[in-house]
């Protein structure tokens, strides 16, 4: 069976040489995904086609930039935020009201600092930052990809809870009817593994820990939101809705779907739900592809 990333990459490798036909077969494979987390986030049907023509056209025309060992999918929707942003930004400027999107949900932005600072103390600051959030991400993905091959799925949830959702240990005790001392032995035993972890993968590099800690842009929440850690599979979505999905991944699917209320996630869930609304995606994906196509054979397009 062809892995998604395998086909993505497959596509995008074809994209590259400007084949129209592996394009065409990437809008439809992401716009419906992307339409339902755009509107999520925005109140008109319409800025929603935008955003998601935007994300689209914004890849293929930057795709020289594009680095394969990054998830297509968390690269699209990072796009898509990004555009989102925008398109609200603008709405604030006129005076228009707006949803409650936060703009620091992994939308890129600029910052001022307090204080005047040069350039080259800014870049090194920012390469610092993004080594952290580096090896943070490494070793949570690390002890999630354990806890899921140990079937620990139970566990799982009350990691995504207390580091993912902040929620105390009382409260995940409460929503997961287990013993707080349970809980907390849980949090214990996560916390040593992560501890184990850093120390194995700073070792390599030291001065990703200046000052022994991670900085403010680097938490937990943050990464885990951004770098999708603890996302669905495509297929496990798919199951979950046919209703053949066992013990304990459906406890753990409902829990990150209805608890955690991923975006992302809840996306894909809407998109597999609404795929019989043939017409609007093949609309749709025949407008994006048609203000699209000519930029595949552009010099430096690829």
């Amino acid at each position: 069976m062809v892995q998604a990333d395998d086909a993505d990459s497959f596509l995008v490798t074809a994209i590259r040489k400007g084949d129209q036909r592996a394009w065409h077969q990437l809008i439809d494979r992401y716009q419906g995904r992307l339409m339902a987390f755009a509107r999520s986030r925005l109140k008109e049907a319409g800025d929603a086609e935008d955003a998601v023509q935007e994300t689209l056209l914004g890849f293929v025309t930057s795709l020289k930039h594009y680095d394969e060992s990054r998830s297509l999918e968390t690269y699209l929707f990072a796009i898509l935020r990004y555009k989102i942003g925008e398109i609200l930004t603008r709405r604030q400027r006129r005076g228009e009201f707006t949803t409650g999107f936060d703009i620091d949900d992994d939308t890129p932005g600029t910052l001022e600092p307090e204080d005047p600072e040069t350039p080259s103390r800014v870049a090194a600051g920012h390469e610092r930052e993004k080594r952290q959030a580096d090896l943070l991400a490494t070793i949570l993905r690390r002890l999630i990809e354990e806890l899921r091959d140990r079937g620990k799925l139970e566990d799982l949830q009350v990691i995504e809870a207390l580091f993912y959702m902040g929620m105390r240990n009382k409260e995940i005790a409460d929503l997961v009817g287990r013993d707080e001392k349970a809980i907390a032995g849980i949090k214990f035993r996560a916390l040593g593994r992560l501890q184990e972890f850093l120390a194995e993968a700073a070792g390599t590099d030291r001065s990703v820990l200046e000052d022994s800690q991670l900085s403010a842009e680097a938490t937990i929440s943050k990464i885990w939101r951004q770098r999708r850690l603890s996302c669905l599979k495509r297929g496990t979505i798919g199951s979950y809705l046919l209703g053949v999905l066992e013990e304990p991944w459906l406890s753990y699917t409902r829990f990150h779907l209805e608890t955690v209320r991923c975006l992302m996630c809840h996306a894909n869930l809407e998109d597999l739900s609404t795929e019989s609304e043939v017409a609007r995606d093949e609309r749709l994906g025949e407008q994006i592809f048609q203000s699209s196509v000519g930029f595949l054979s552009r010099p430096g397009s690829a």
